[in-house]
């Protein structure tokens, strides 16, 4: 089976990840209630035809119409339009770290570091590290041992 490459010229793809982040926030219609006594007036009321969905990279994969993750990665990582679906996932990654500052952060903290995240800081490379050596001491006892009290003083 063939890997699918969606074909999109530069402006289009762009458009597209901007669609998709609308899409993403779910579609609403107002609607009339009828009044709940006689003689009340009609109230209007939101009514939600797609529920809304969360910012996922697989997510926008099958927005943009990849075959698959493997392939939008290959994509992003080597293709033609490398930097426009970079920054689609950026805008992904920002959702994530937004949702750092709730309550509850774990989802977003895995997500983040699957993404690349880390942490920890980077290691320095090894030209500006400083070797760590290993200094070892070895104590040796020389003459008489000193004595405790002055009955073991031997004149």
């Amino acid at each position: 089976m063939k890997a699918k490459y969606p074909k999109f010229t530069p402006v289009e793809l762009a458009s597209r990840i901007d669609e998709y982040f609308i899409h993403i926030k779910g579609k609403y219609r107002m609607t009339k209630v009828a009044p709940k006594t006689e003689g009340g007036k009609p109230t209007r009321t939101k009514v939600c035809e797609r529920e809304p969905e969360l910012a996922t990279i697989s997510g926008l994969a099958l927005f943009l119409g990849f075959s698959s993750r493997e392939v939008f990665d290959n994509c992003m990582r080597r293709g033609k339009f490398a930097d426009i679906l970079k920054r689609g996932c950026l805008r992904i990654q920002a959702v994530y770290e937004s949702r750092l500052h709730q309550h509850s952060t774990s989802g977003a903290i895995f997500a983040l570091k699957s993404m690349g995240w880390n942490e920890k800081p980077e290691a320095k490379k090894p030209e500006e590290t400083t070797a760590l050596k290993t200094l070892s001491i070895k104590i040796i006892e020389s003459g008489p041992k000193p004595v405790t009290n002055e009955k073991e003083v031997i004149i």
